[in-house]
């Protein structure tokens, strides 16, 4: 699997992006012989149509990608990748065609194109490539690629594979990679640094509980990213139908986002403190198993009522989210698969986001549309704390009703951040069919907003590649 641009130098072949409008125009320009070809092809322009045209020798002298008409790009990211599988192999540079605004995404979209998860069956096959359009920053593409490469690895990788000690071993890995300092608190040690909560919910299982924390950069601003690393979820003793446990490896979808926005950050060089907390469970059955109605204080001493035990992402996130709020960074970013609401409300196609800061909600809803990477704001709406307050408790972990699910649970995370600027993402992290440059499996979503948001949010600049 290579998610890398060919190199300038490569013998590449000329390809020709053609909008659906655009096809008689730019056919009236070429010879007859290339005129008789394409319209004996029935290439018509649309999106996902290729086509290789031959020289007078019979070689490939070109190639043709379609491009759609306007109305039907606004419905698709990564235009080019819809039809990338459906080239010859081979090298490939942009001749005509591509829009300068759009060269990002869909160079990127190329290089995602060419993902696959293989690690149980199966090869990935031989790719076309590109040679980097002009203007793009073909390093910065390839580091989001790998980063994207990352996260869907990380999701796709049932829990068999993929529990608290696998999840700690790809965080100590990328640390490895970028010099970056890591701290692991496992099992019974939980208890005695005050981390209760990610401490019950994670004893059940014969696979110790334990909370990750990783620092990178020595100087700028302090961003501390917070991702739900759940391995898998069975609901606990409130257990999940089948239906309803079927995709839950991919509940360690939070951390598997914020390892990869981590890649990013640190390839790309930026200027600032990086901490990722990941605190990493299976929430599991057995005697020890927390149970309702248990009555758990967590580390901020909030008490918390427990009237769904599966209800455990919020209970070992708001662990993390206190000890990442009694330093006191600049800003604190959590990302996980906290709410099916979130879902009902959305889709799986877009990233819900929460937040109280105004210039990082505007900054990120710039920098979603150039990073091909839909978030939406949903709001701390605070007519309905009084939903998260049981009354024997200070919260209540699964308010009755079934309204309002991903605000209430969104609102239960602020309370354990009291003096930092915060963010909260309510992901899918699972694209649930085949897309252009998103296969069926494990996505990103969020990381490339949120990186083109901090340079604006936090005044970053990039150091190195």
């Amino acid at each position: 699997m290579n998610l890398t641009f060919a190199p300038a130098d490569a013998g590449a072949l000329p390809l020709h992006v053609i909008e659906a409008e655009a096809l008689e125009s730019w056919l009236a320009d070429q010879p007859a012989r290339v005129r008789s070809w394409v319209e004996a092809s029935g290439f018509a322009g649309e999106i996902g149509n290729a086509l290789m045209i031959p020289g007078e020798s019979g070689a490939p002298e070109a190639a043709l990608l379609g491009y759609g008409t306007a109305a039907r790009r606004r419905r698709t990211r990564f235009v080019l990748a819809a039809g990338v599988a459906r080239l010859a192999c081979g090298t490939y540079r942009v001749a005509s065609g591509l829009p300068a605004a759009a060269a990002e995404e869909e160079a990127l979209g190329w290089l995602l194109a060419g993902y696959r998860f293989t690690r149980y069956a199966g090869e990935a096959p031989e790719m076309p490539r590109l040679v980097a359009p002009e203007r793009v920053d073909a390093a910065k593409l390839e580091v989001l690629a790998a980063a994207e490469a990352l996260t869907r690895d990380l999701v796709n990788t049932p829990a068999s594979d993929m529990g608290p000690e696998q999840l700690e071993a790809a965080a100590r890995s990328l640390a490895a990679e970028f010099e970056a300092e890591i701290e692991v608190t496992t099992g019974a040690a939980l208890l005695e640094k005050n981390f209760p909560m990610i401490h019950a919910v994670g004893r059940a299982s014969p696979r110790a509980p334990r909370l990750i924390d990783m620092r990178w950069g020595t100087s700028g601003p302090r961003l501390t990213l917070v991702g739900k690393g759940v391995c898998f979820d069975t609901g606990g003793l409130n257990l999940k139908p089948g239906s309803s446990m079927g995709l839950m490896k991919k509940d360690m979808g939070g951390a598997a986002n914020v390892l990869g926005l981590a890649r990013m950050i640190m390839a790309l060089g930026l200027q600032l403190q990086l901490r990722v907390l990941i605190p990493a469970v299976e929430n599991s059955v057995s005697g020890d198993a927390f149970r309702p109605q248990d009555i758990l204080t967590s580390r901020k001493g909030l008490t918390v009522e427990i009237n769904n035990t599966d209800a455990e992402g919020r209970l070992v996130l708001a662990d993390a989210l206190a000890l990442a709020d009694e330093e006191k960074p600049d800003f604190i970013l959590s990302m996980a698969t906290l709410t099916g609401a979130a879902r009902v409300a959305v889709g799986p196609d877009l990233a819900p986001f929460y937040t109280d800061d105004e210039g990082f909600a505007a900054a990120l809803t710039k920098a979603s549309g150039p990073a091909a990477d839909p978030v939406w704001r949903l709001p701390f709406w605070e007519p309905y704390e009084d939903k998260i307050e049981p009354g024997i408790a200070d919260l209540d972990n699964a308010p009755a009703g079934g309204m309002a699910g991903s605000i209430t649970a969104a609102l239960f995370l602020r309370r354990f951040v009291t003096d930092t600027p915060y963010a909260h993402f309510d992901i899918y992290a699972w694209n649930p069919s085949p897309a252009p440059a998103r296969p069926k499996g494990g996505l990103g979503q969020g990381p490339r907003a949120i990186l083109g948001a901090l340079p604006q949010v936090l005044g970053l600049r990039r150091t190195a590649c």
